[in-house]
């Protein structure tokens, strides 16, 4: 076969190197044309040579090529994956630490509550900008697959606003259906799923097992198990007061409902603090600093990682490369989605993006009915579209009330701040995040006035109830001497 692939922020090196692999895997795509654009061009060609020196290991001829022009990127491709991340670190570090100094204490800040929602708004600001590309020099249908967070308000803006076919892809389903046969005592194969809702909020309404449905006996099998009964507890709660097992980790979990981080005080006893995504403050963000400043360190000292091994058993859980075999091949793919609703999900809004059981083949996406959710279920995914939505159309409008009406909605921002600290919360975002907001800019002038000549609300010194200190890369190579995998 032969066909164009391009990714865009392919300077990821994570996402990028595991969905090359994953692609090449399949023996049809040995000729494919891969093509990688970023803006940061020095990221952009440490991944491309990675990425060439596995392919030349697993003895393929296939080609990549590099470039920061995002247009002759996606010149004639029919699959386009975005992996980006707006604003890098530096917009990142905003998400966590402006938050903090009102007293809302993240861990993920990806996905919903404040740091979400304005990487909603930068996001949404650029892949409304690669759409109009996808439409202008991708070819005829091209279908963007998305697996930047979050995950559904950017892949809400691309199908309504962007004019392409855009599914976003999450593993989040497959962690979790690992852990419940676990629990269970099952290998994962021996467990059937039914997984329903929105990204991050997913839950899994039916579990079968040996003609059984098992649904019933998840709360007490993970009370009882050894790990999870201390690293998710957020998620065991939510179990036994909802009746259903959330996808997601317990640090993100806890940051998109009101009850888990609300009081510092309380904080440090729904998570564990045994690894970053069990709770800790600003988690994703130590890890992701940590494992770039490691990365281009070693990189630059000429360490290279192992090549990657492009065989079946190595090939990961990750939907992307799956839904290609299944669109050129045939071969029926079942996986987990985010489409538009439509009436897949009943009780949730039509024009949200939900995440929920499909099929793939050479005729696309093909989505079962789930029906109703569970009615508390509903009522926590229908809390956070809310928030959606609202992010959503601010972003595309650049219409800053509507933002700051998503802050007011959103369950944890909500919980811990009243409307004039919104406001001003709002106001340093729009200040801190100038350069990546160009539809903001008449609201970033008033913002700026504000700040300069208005009384402020006195914030916090805060750091969070469980925040850990970003380790030099002193210490990381002292962890890597006494484990080499430590400083990955």
């Amino acid at each position: 076969m032969s066909f164009k692939i391009a990714f865009i922020g392919a300077g990821s090196i994570g996402f990028t190197r595991r969905l090359l692999a994953d692609l090449l895997t399949v023996p049809e795509f040995a000729g494919v044309e891969f093509a990688f654009t970023d803006i940061n061009a020095r990221n952009l060609n440490m991944v491309a040579e990675l990425c060439r020196r596995d392919i030349e290991a697993n003895g393929l001829a296939t080609k990549i090529t590099a470039t920061t022009n995002r247009r002759a990127a996606l010149k004639d491709a029919k699959y386009v994956f975005c992996v980006v991340r707006i604003g890098g670190l530096e917009a990142f570090k905003h998400d966590i630490e402006i938050p903090l100094k009102y007293g809302v204490d993240q861990c993920v800040g990806d996905t919903l509550c404040a740091g979400g929602i304005m990487y909603a708004q930068r996001g949404i600001a650029a892949i409304l900008d690669f759409c109009k590309d996808i439409r202008e020099v991708a070819a005829p249908n091209c279908l963007l697959l998305n697996y930047a967070n979050p995950m559904a308000m950017l892949t809400w803006a691309a199908n309504q606003y962007g004019g392409v076919r855009c599914v976003g892809l999450c593993h989040g389903v497959q962690h979790g259906h690992y852990q419940i046969a676990q629990v269970l005592g099952l290998d994962r194969k021996d467990v059937d799923i039914i997984c329903a809702g929105i990204n991050h909020q997913t839950w899994y309404v039916s579990v079968q097992a040996k003609g059984r449905d098992r649904t019933g006996d998840l709360l007490k099998a993970f009370e009882k198990h050894p790990e999870y009964s201390r690293t998710e507890k957020v998620r065991i709660d939510v179990l036994r007061r909802f009746g259903y097992y959330s996808t997601e980790s317990n640090g993100h979990l806890s940051e998109y409902v009101p009850w888990y981080r609300k009081r510092p005080a309380e904080i440090k006893q729904w998570i564990d603090m045994g690894s970053w995504i069990n709770g800790e403050t600003g988690g994703y963000l130590r890890v992701v600093t940590e494992g770039r400043n490691w990365f281009r360190a070693e990189f630059g000292r000429g360490k290279r990682p192992e090549p990657m091994s492009y065989t079946p058993e190595k090939r990961s859980d990750e939907h992307g490369s799956y839904i290609l075999e299944g669109m050129e091949t045939g071969r029926i793919y079942r996986g987990h989605f985010n489409l538009v609703n439509r009436s897949t999900i009943m009780n949730l809004p039509p024009d949200a993006i939900v995440e929920a059981p499909g099929y793939v083949d050479k005729h696309g996406f093909n989505t079962p009915a789930v029906g109703d959710l569970p009615l508390g279920c509903a009522a926590v995914c229908n809390a956070s579209i809310s928030v959606q939505r609202l992010g959503v159309e601010a972003a595309v409008h650049g219409d800053d009330q509507l933002l700051r009406q998503a802050f007011l909605m959103d369950p944890l921002v909500g919980a811990v701040c009243n409307p004039p600290e919104v406001w001003q919360m709002v106001d340093d975002f729009l200040i801190a995040h100038a350069e990546w907001l160009p539809q903001y800019r008449k609201a970033t002038r008033a913002a700026k006035t504000r700040a300069t000549k208005e009384p402020r609300i006195k914030t916090k010194n805060y750091q969070g109830a469980a925040r850990v200190r970003t380790r030099s890369m002193a210490e990381l190579r002292r962890m890597e001497k006494k484990n080499p995998r430590a400083g990955h």
